[in-house]
């Protein structure tokens, strides 16, 4: 449905590699000894190295070792697909006892370098281990593997009427145990929460190979300390997760999204603000993207929401979903806010159109889940996933937008484009900063720069990405030094020789 003062209908429709600063790291190599252990508890298949007697090409492991945006690159030698949660405790022992490094990676789809190789670390990818252990439909609660992916759980809830409490853009890749071990927001935090909420228990590797199982499946237990969320987040520098309980939510029987131009961009906090008085207990999305980053995302095929004509004007865009149990409440609700917002003396936004239907609905959410492989169409992406207060999105990309002009990098061949978007509901933007290539002169126009930036308006450098080996060093900019500090001891009481996913999260 098309709202420009009346409603009509919806038409679906080589370069030089930077490598990232890495921390000196105290510990072993996987030696041909090592592999003699592994091929012993593991079959063959589970067993990728370069090491003799099997000796594979480096080709096999590159994408182990290189994040999926080329920016980061690890040199592993060996890459282990344990099957069984007593394997990854056999496996982490025996690394613990020889000081060989283990990365912990799910699907590789992160943004900060967290699930790559800083040096030649061991790489467990959990791929393997990608059961459903079970589901209760009454209670809603699932119970899986750390490798599922988390399209797969999805879909294997629809016929039960429920769904996952959070989604992601990479969905069709990343897997539960990395959602966990990352604290993945995602498009649904507005209305389900964190997964510090909806995570019930978990499964644990700790890092001298002992199985901590506190696969709960109680929504209360008040006893004593929450081991659980100190490793969600934790970015597996504190174990291992191998399976992982979770509250799902009941499927909407009723789900609606409308795509809204807005003339300038300081009508996205009134028009947030009317979304949730009007829409209320259904309001489930409302998300925010600049101009740039809609045409990047039309210039790549990921869809278009409105004709040229229709958009000409328009600084800003946001997309609004409502989620609920009736579908003419819904629609009676969804009605009168749009025609609230046209019928207004002075109009926060110029158009917008609404979905018709199911496929309609999926190709607007394309366009926003859209916007992260239309920047890696367009460039190499400096990505910052900072929490900043609402009103300051758009002054933070121009900031930095005249930042990097002042410093003549706002070219074609050097910085492309710096766009914005993010959830508004949640106070989350991402800053994309698209360049011809990664270097060392473009980062260190923007670093510092980004991070004291945001510690300007206090708000955090990390919202849902996670702090990786990207940020180690802009820790500070979040946290105090007491808060490092502590953090720096429950990692020595939990890992004293260092062995997991070394050079991430702490300076």
């Amino acid at each position: 449905m098309l709202l420009s003062r009346q409603l009509a209908r919806c038409r679906p429709s080589t370069f030089r590699r930077y490598v990232h600063k890495a921390p000196s790291i105290d510990l072993n190599p996987v030696t041909p000894d090592d592999i003699t252990y592994f091929n012993e508890i593991l079959p063959s298949s589970s067993v990728l190295t370069t090491l003799p007697p099997r000796s594979l090409p480096s080709s096999e492991l590159a994408p182990f070792n290189n994040d999926w945006m080329n920016k980061y690159h690890g040199k592993s030698t060996t890459v282990l697909r344990p099957r069984s949660t007593q394997e990854v405790s056999d496996i982490v022992k025996w690394c613990n006892k020889r000081r060989i490094g283990i990365v912990p990676q799910g699907g590789n789809t992160g943004l900060v370098g967290g699930s790559v190789p800083v040096q030649d670390e061991l790489v467990l990818s959990l791929g393997s281990m990608n059961k459903i252990r079970s589901f209760d439909p009454v209670s809603g609660i699932l119970v899986a593997d750390a490798g599922c992916i988390l399209e797969s759980l999805s879909d294997y809830l629809s016929p039960y009427n429920h769904i996952m409490p959070l989604d992601l853009g990479a969905k069709g890749s990343c897997q539960l145990g990395g959602n966990v071990s990352t604290n993945a927001g995602g498009l649904r935090l507005l209305r389900y929460g964190s997964l510090h909420g909806s995570v019930l228990g978990l499964e644990v590797v700790l890092p001298d190979g002992t199985i901590l199982d506190q696969l709960s499946t109680l929504r209360k237990d008040n006893t004593g300390y929450d081991l659980k969320q100190l490793f969600i987040g934790a970015e597996g520098t504190l174990g291992v997760v191998t399976g992982i309980s979770i509250l799902t939510a009941p499927a909407p029987q009723s789900s609606n999204n409308v795509v809204l131009a807005l003339p300038k961009f300081e009508n996205v906090l009134p028009l947030y603000k009317q979304a949730k008085r009007q829409l209320s207990e259904i309001l489930s999305a409302f998300e925010f993207f600049d101009r740039r980053a809609y045409d990047l995302a039309v210039k790549h095929g990921q869809g278009r929401a409105l004709n040229e004509e229709d958009v000409e004007g328009a600084e800003c865009f946001v997309l609004v979903e409502t989620s609920g149990g009736k579908r003419e409440h819904d629609e009676e609700k969804l009605t009168s806010f749009l025609e609230t917002l046209m019928d207004a003396n002075d109009p926060l936004i110029n158009t917008g159109v609404l979905s018709q239907s199911p496929a309609q609905f999926a190709a607007l959410w394309a366009i926003r889940e859209g916007l992260t492989e239309a920047v890696s169409k367009e460039g190499k992406a400096y990505k910052y996933d900072i929490s900043v207060p609402l009103g300051n999105f758009k002054e933070v990309v121009d900031t930095t937008r005249e930042h990097l002009r002042s410093k003549g990098m706002l070219r074609d061949d050097a910085v492309k484009h710096v766009i914005g978007y993010g959830h508004v509901g949640d106070g989350n933007l991402h800053l994309n900063v698209v360049a011809a290539a990664y270097t060392a002169e473009i980062e260190d126009a923007l670093e510092p720069f980004v991070y004291e930036l945001v510690a300007k308006y206090r708000g955090s450098i990390s919202a849902e990405h996670g702090i990786g080996v990207m940020k180690t060093h802009a820790l500070q900019y979040s946290k105090s030094q007491v808060s490092i500090e502590l953090m720096k001891k429950l990692k020595y009481l939990f890992d004293p020789n260092g062995i997991m996913n070394p050079g991430k999260v702490l300076p």
